[in-house]
């Protein structure tokens, strides 16, 4: 039988073509997809994730990208975690770091491999997802019961959980490239008060270290001072001390006080560094007498911020700070080196009877305001004050009413005398709620409308659905 030489079918030829034609383009789709997939790899955290969470948990803030846009040394991050076990919140935040500058390095320990590690570090018991973080020979360590902070709610008998990640890191990499850190002294003598424990942990945190500084035994304050504290005084200081304080001051030095009116006596020669500067303290406790300026009771002060350097991270956080059982400030017009940082509303008045008031009603003789409830005073020569005339405002309780905003404004005072603008006010990250501070109208207000408006609107509305039925089955019948 002689082969055949009759030609394949067209159909078959063109189908072989057309399945060559979608195999390779498939391959090439493929390859293309495979390489985008490896050049998405290879660029930074911050071009291929993005934070859509509430609370931007896994952002970064302006005042870590200064710091570490600063770096000039090579800092280390060790992450101290077992395979497996990686936290996926702190991954993507080290990432972040990672990508923010070519001095960052991030390098993973796994304590099964490296048991040992840790111990050079530190004498405690190591988490997984703890961190190291060291340049040269300076170093610290993060536990992740730094990272996760758990504290009492003391409203609802139970615990809040924030993220304070970006906040630990920040100021452990601020830490080990710095070596000469700022020195808060710390004035005692005349019955002041322990720092509250969460504003204590913030200056820690802020790389701030502080001594006690007794003004009786000293001619001159000491020159590493960058900065000198009074806080919550129950008795007044000397006239000596007040002239010392006073120089300091006039000469470039920068003092910080949190004191509110005095519950037995006077704080006469304290004041007078006000006085010197045209601030005039007001005899007894300020209390509001606008139901939208105070929180809970009239003397609890929901006070006005007024824009500057120190409050406008707050005022853009919408953050409002509460003052309790404060002395009213009155500031000379004339001044042109005061500066008013807080303030009361017009109907704000004080009652002169002080602690022992009882009745929030004006009586005769109470003081009309408005007031100023915090001055920052330009004392010459680049000296600087900054006064909060509230003594309780920093207490633990208070700041939680205030969603942590009353220590803020603290801390940010703190950090803008003694010039380390860059690392204040990096908040944790609530995982639960923060709390909501609104005023005693507003809340009035809001019990009117869910309790009497909203209730009756919705019967209404039921009533005429109702009614309107009936009519049309009346019509229709």
């Amino acid at each position: 039988m002689k082969p055949s030489n009759k030609p394949g079918k067209p159909g078959s030829r063109l189908a072989f073509q057309g399945g060559a034609y979608s195999l390779a383009a498939a391959a090439i789709l493929l390859a293309i997809l495979i390489a985008v997939n490896v050049l998405a790899g290879a660029l930074p955290a911050s071009l291929t994730k993005f934070d859509i969470s509430a609370s931007k948990l896994y952002s970064i803030t302006s005042n870590t990208k200064v710091v570490v846009n600063a770096l000039e040394q090579d800092v280390t991050i060790y992450w101290i975690v077992q395979s497996g076990a990686e936290d996926d919140v702190i991954e993507t935040l080290l990432d972040k770091y990672d990508s923010l500058s070519d001095h960052i390095n991030v390098v993973k320990r796994n304590p099964d491999v490296y048991p040992t590690f840790a111990e050079q570090y530190t004498d405690e018991a190591v988490l997984n997802n703890s961190l190291v973080v060291e340049c040269g020979e300076r170093s610290r360590y993060i536990s992740y019961d730094d990272i996760y902070l758990q504290e009492t709610d003391m409203y609802s008998y139970s615990y809040t959980t924030s993220f304070d990640g970006e906040g630990a890191i920040t100021s452990a990499i601020d830490y080990v490239v710095t070596e000469d850190l700022p020195q808060l002294y710390l004035v005692e003598g005349h019955g002041e008060q322990e720092l509250p424990a969460t504003f204590a942990d913030q200056i820690e945190k802020e790389n701030i270290e502080t001594q006690s500084l007794s003004l009786l035994t000293v001619d001159e304050i000491p020159e590493d001072a960058d900065c000198v504290m009074i806080y919550e005084p129950s008795s007044d200081i000397s006239a000596e001390e007040k002239e010392l304080l006073a120089s300091y001051t006039q000469n470039g030095g920068k003092l910080l006080v949190i004191a509110g009116p005095a519950q037995d006596g006077s704080l006469e020669n304290l004041e007078n560094l006000l006085a010197d500067y045209g601030v005039e303290t007001c005899e007894g406790i300020v209390v509001e007498g606008d139901r939208q300026y105070y929180t809970v009771q009239p003397y609890i002060l929901l006070a006005q911020m007024n824009s500057s350097d120190i409050t406008d991270a707050l005022i853009e956080e919408h953050y409002y700070p509460n003052m309790p059982i404060s002395q009213g400030l009155l500031v000379d017009e004339s001044s042109e080196s005061v500066t008013t940082l807080l303030t009361t509303s017009d109907a704000a008045f004080s009652k002169v009877a002080g602690y022992d008031l009882t009745t929030y009603e004006k009586e005769d003789g109470d003081i009309d305001g408005p007031f100023a409830l915090a001055v920052s005073i330009d004392c010459g020569s680049g000296g600087q004050m900054i006064w909060f005339s509230s003594a309780a405002f920093l207490d633990d309780m208070y700041n939680a009413l205030s969603s942590g905003s009353n220590s803020d404004l603290a801390m940010n005072s703190l950090s803008s005398l003694i010039g380390e603008t860059e690392v204040m006010a990096i908040r944790s990250k609530s995982l639960n709620y923060n709390y909501l501070s609104i005023s005693d109208s507003t809340a009035s207000l809001l019990k009117t409308l869910m309790i009497g408006v909203f209730p009756l609107v919705y019967l209404g509305a039921g009533v005429w659905v109702i009614v309107n039925r009936r009519r049309k089955q009346n019509e229709a019948g």
